[in-house]
């Protein structure tokens, strides 16, 4: 195959080698194919090209070894097996939910799928951190999720072919929850039992990852991108990892923190719509316990979010997380309320 061209003076190509042998062994590009190729930025935990093909505009992903952050932060490359099974799970129950899935590449650890431009399919956390709070779509949002957790619960077979416990406890468990767990030691039974409730609740399908900046606004509902973490666990986990990011847009943004909080609100009413597969309190709870926890987590952890820098900020988000772990509370509506009713 040809090596391949930059994209508007993109990085050379000489710098992505191992692209040309993936996409070879995907079937994708033949050896005299014309092939164009650009970095996509926010690959934290993967590399990710756009790359032009005479017919077609792809997506590749590879997963990395280590994640580029600042942290010593390992984890394993077989996870994109993970994401391609996750996409492929969610896509046959809620139609155009995911990117088609165009080719998969064992050897290389890459896959690729279709591109979808920014021009019709704008990133979600675009538009909450310019202020554009759409609750219509926060509530598909919600709805999305619940009906993959809801039909994943009635699947069989799928704990078995998602035990992915490995990948999800170096991805997710070890920097969020144990991670911070040794900055705070002092509430070590809070985040132990967190634990505990989540190996003791493995009741569907989950992404792991489930955050405004891996869901784009697409012209016919969300599409969800990035599910190297998916795992058959505790629904409760996504549900509380995607609406923390709305508190924590309120920490950044505070004039908006009443409408990222509606968002909170209309989310979570779509989503619970959906659940069957236990008691919604129940669910509710576990959601309550684990929302101040990730708080925490994005402060203190191994991934802190990049936009609360300003220290005063921070130490705010602290001591609200560390209140609902000393005392927690049962709702998530609850946690949504007291944040908004902070001075």
């Amino acid at each position: 195959m040809r090596a391949l061209d930059p994209i508007d003076g993109a990085a050379p190509a000489a710098t992505v080698e191992w692209l040309p042998e993936c996409l070879g062994r995907m079937g994708i590009v033949g050896a005299h194919t014309n092939v164009r190729c650009q970095a996509l930025p926010g690959g934290v935990s993967s590399d990710i090209y756009r790359v032009e093909l005479p017919s077609a505009t792809i997506c590749v992903k590879r997963a990395l070894p280590k994640l580029r952050v600042a942290a010593d932060w390992r984890a394993p490359v077989g996870r994109n097996r993970n994401e391609v099974a996750w996409m492929r799970t969610a896509g046959a129950i809620v139609p155009g939910s995911v990117p088609e899935i165009l080719g998969e590449d064992a050897e290389g650890g890459a896959f690729a799928m279709r591109y979808l431009p920014p021009a019709t399919h704008p990133v979600w956390k675009e538009d909450l951190r310019d202020g554009r709070v759409d609750v219509g779509v926060a509530a598909a949002v919600g709805d999305v999720l619940g009906r993959i957790h809801a039909e994943t619960a009635r699947m069989a077979g799928l704990a078995n072919r998602f035990a992915n416990d490995a990948i999800f406890d170096a991805i997710r468990l070890e920097p969020y929850v144990l991670a911070t767990g040794r900055v705070h030691r002092d509430l070590a039974d809070r985040f132990d039992a967190l634990l505990d409730a989540m190996h003791a609740n493995k009741h569907a399908l989950i992404h792991g990852d489930f955050s405004p900046k891996n869901i784009l606004r697409g012209p016919n509902g969300p599409v969800i991108l990035d599910a190297e973490c998916a795992t058959f666990g505790d629904p409760a986990f996504d549900l509380a990892f995607v609406l923390n990011h709305l508190l924590l847009k309120g920490a950044w943004r505070p004039q908006s923190r009443e409408r990222y909080v509606d968002a909170f609100s209309v989310l979570q009413r779509a989503y619970l719509a959906h659940v069957s597969w236990e008691p919604r309190a129940d669910l509710n709870a576990r959601t309550a316990a684990l929302l101040p926890a990730l708080m925490l987590a994005r402060i203190d952890g191994k991934s802190p979010v990049e936009y609360l820098t300003d220290d005063a900020v921070k130490s705010d988000v602290r001591a609200f997380a560390r209140a609902l772990l000393i005392a927690p509370v049962d709702d998530p509506a609850l946690v949504a309320q007291r944040w908004l009713d902070r001075p």
